[in-house]
Parts: C-alpha cells; sequence; structure tokens
C-alpha cells in the first residue's frame, strides 16, 4: 500500500524501502523488553528521507498482539 503511492516529501523520488521496527515502551515493558510498540519506517532510495508510519493507524486496528505475547515468552 505504501509503496504504491509513495512520494518522497524531500525530493519527490517514487522509489523506496520500507523496514518494519519494533520497540519497547517505558516501566515494565523496558524492563522485561517487551517490544509492543511496532513503526514502519519507509526511507527514500534517492536522498535518504526517512518517513515513520503507525501500521495500527494504517491498518485501522491494534496489530501484533501475537508478537507482543512471543516477546514475553521467549525474549524476543
Amino acid at each position: 500500500m505504501i509503496r504504491d503511492s509513495f512520494k518522497c516529501s524531500k525530493c519527490k523520488h517514487d522509489d523506496c524501502e520500507i523496514k518494519e521496527v519494533a520497540m519497547t515502551g517505558t516501566g515494565l515493558s523496558k524492563l522485561f523488553d517487551i517490544e509492543h510498540n511496532h513503526f514502519l519506517f519507509v526511507s527514500c532510495t534517492n536522498c535518504g528521507f526517512v518517513e515513520v508510519y503507525n501500521p495500527d493507524i494504517l491498518n485501522g486496528h491494534k496489530a501484533g498482539k501475537m508478537g507482543t505475547i512471543m516477546d514475553i515468552l521467549f525474549g524476543g
């Protein structure tokens, strides 16, 4: 979805690379290394400018609950 409609806001190039990143929060999730915050980092292949997207908002629902459970059980 992002790749099809991508246009860099800095140089207007239309090709990108997408990486999914998971991060801990604060408090207990940081202490136990529970990565429940997921983001998409979209990088322009021409100038390197990066845009960050929240996949929960793009999909219209909270995703990644199974991944969070796996992080808790196996220390992902």
